[in-house]
């Protein structure tokens, strides 16, 4: 029975460690990003837009360049092909290189 808690106490201890936020940064460039969740917005040239695109490229660009070692400019592309490109870079076979997966996205400004 007491080695039923101390597992259970464990497991929950191991649960709550790995929550933990590696990097502060990070999560606040996560946080500036989630602050829009369920927003609407009038079109692309609505203020709120673009500053949430601004944060998601942001978060993008750095969650790429930790996962992937890949440089991006955020104001080359926009935060929609952010995300298709980190989706992309994680089914890209290890000898196919990098380069053709940005060739098919158009710049962003």
């Amino acid at each position: 029975m007491k080695m039923k808690w101390v597992l259970i106490a464990s497991v929950t201890l191991i649960y709550f460690c790995m929550n933990i936020p590696a990097h502060a940064e990070d999560e606040s460039l996560r946080t500036q990003v989630l602050n829009y969740a369920g927003k609407s917005y009038t079109g692309i040239q609505d203020p709120d837009y673009l500053s949430y695109d601004s944060a998601l490229r942001e978060y993008m660009v750095k969650r790429i360049h930790q996962r992937f070692g890949v440089t991006l400019d955020p104001k080359t592309y926009s935060g929609f092909d952010l995300l298709e490109i980190e989706a992309l870079l994680k089914c890209k076979k290890s000898e196919e290189p990098a380069d053709t997966i940005f060739k098919m996205f158009p710049k962003y400004r």
